[in-house]
């Protein structure tokens, strides 16, 4: 492991920081103003409608500018987005509209760094790490942050409506400057179109069975998980009877999960090998939002729940992400991770405008058991599609176009 893989660690820390606490918050506000399940869900549309509309382009962008100076990018329009929205909720003038285009800006600043950090990581770390690297920066992203920026949200929330925001605003701030101190790959200048450009990562990821195969179970999950999300602060705070607090210690079990795993994921995958750590995962993952849907409404136990599923998750999530790095030619890499999102968390939007639509004609509770169905049916694929065999012919056909 190298300075440059420290430096991107501690990269992630403060900007994870940054996304955690305005993406907790949004719901949280957003509820203030309304608990019209339809119009909550037009919050959580907004920020998932730019995996589908920049994934593309961003990826092209990633793969013809310095991957660091994508990362920088990304955070100075964090900064931007976070410092508005600090502004109007400490002004009392926050609308439904404001909390969309911030959703929307805040998740486009993220396709650009997600994108950014997942080509890099191939830069930093030998290949036969790659797994432990992954779940590193998963559990930065979603468990040792998220930890503690949840509850935090909260009580921040229940002091000033405008607190989240402002911390996030120095979060991103502060991951901006770190960026700028991690030296990156120089970027070929590329000569040709950037429709063609674009057009070969989405090629690569489409025709290599494998990766295809991943990209369209993450599609369904991505769909189910949207649902699901979208309709959590109304299930913690209807179905529950939690307040902000409560709600922020719910999230915070999600984070328990991803830390829990992430100390035996590369265990997992050595011993288990990649298909069938994806294959228990995906089946297990199935069976927590049945329980959602069926358990009694006490919050320790549905803690308890949350804390199993972001367990499977991340074991899914680290193989999932490996497998496009291992198996992707490095200057692919930015299109292929950026198209696999526009393909897979395309349907995201239309996930949570499900989610809401199930929940205020049927229930908040039928919201979890339509999850439940999705990702039975995604076992069910996962199962034939991403055998041992078709990851050994992956791997020889990546070995063979190398030497070509």
């Amino acid at each position: 492991m190298t300075n440059r893989w420290v430096r991107l660690q501690a990269v992630a820390v403060s900007g994870s920081s940054a996304e955690g606490l305005m993406l907790a918050a949004l719901p949280l506000l957003a509820v203030s103003i309304t608990t019209d399940p339809r119009e909550i869900s037009l919050v959580n549309i907004a920020g998932q409608a730019p995996w589908l509309l920049l994934s593309l382009f961003a990826g092209v962008l990633i793969d013809r500018v310095r991957r660091t100076a994508m990362l920088a990018w990304a955070y100075a329009v964090q900064v931007g987005a976070a410092l508005v929205l600090a502004a109007v909720a400490s002004a009392g003038l926050l609308s439904l509209p404001v909390l969309l285009v911030v959703a929307f800006v805040v998740t486009s600043a993220q396709v650009l760094g997600d994108g950014a950090s997942g080509a890099l990581v191939p830069e930093l770390v030998e290949p036969d790490r790659l797994a432990h690297a992954n779940a590193r920066l998963t559990v930065i992203d979603r468990g040792v942050v998220q930890f503690v920026v949840p509850p935090l949200t909260g009580f921040l929330v229940a002091v000033s409506a405008g607190a989240p925001a402002w911390l996030a605003a120095a979060c991103a701030l502060l991951a901006l400057l770190l960026t700028r101190r991690i030296p990156s790959a120089s970027v070929v200048a590329a000569r040709t179109h950037p429709l063609r450009d674009l057009s070969a990562g989405l090629t690569h990821l489409v025709r290599t069975p494998l990766l295809r195969s991943i990209t369209i179970n993450v599609a369904l999950g991505s769909f189910a998980a949207s649902a699901g999300n979208s309709m959590f602060v109304l299930y913690a705070t209807q179905i529950l009877h939690v307040g902000s607090v409560g709600y922020g210690l719910l999230l915070a079990c999600l984070a328990v999960g991803w830390v829990a795993s992430s100390f035996v994921v590369q265990k997992i995958v050595d011993r288990l090998g990649y298909s069938w750590s994806m294959r228990w995962a995906q089946g297990l993952g199935a069976v927590a939002p049945l329980l959602l849907a069926v358990l009694p409404p006490w919050p320790p136990l549905i803690g308890v729940v949350l804390v199993f599923l972001t367990s499977t998750v991340l074991v899914w999530n680290v193989c999932s992400q490996s497998s496009r790095q291992r198996f992707t030619p490095a200057p692919l890499l930015g299109r292929v991770l950026t198209s696999h999102r526009a393909l897979a968390w395309g349907l995201t939007p239309l996930g949570a405008l499900t989610g809401g639509l199930v929940a205020a004609h049927w229930s908040l509770r039928g919201v979890w058991l339509v999850v439940a169905a999705i990702q039975a049916f995604s076992a069910v694929l996962v199962w034939f599609q991403l055998s041992p065999e078709a990851f050994r012919r992956t791997e020889l056909a990546t070995a063979e176009a190398a030497q070509a």
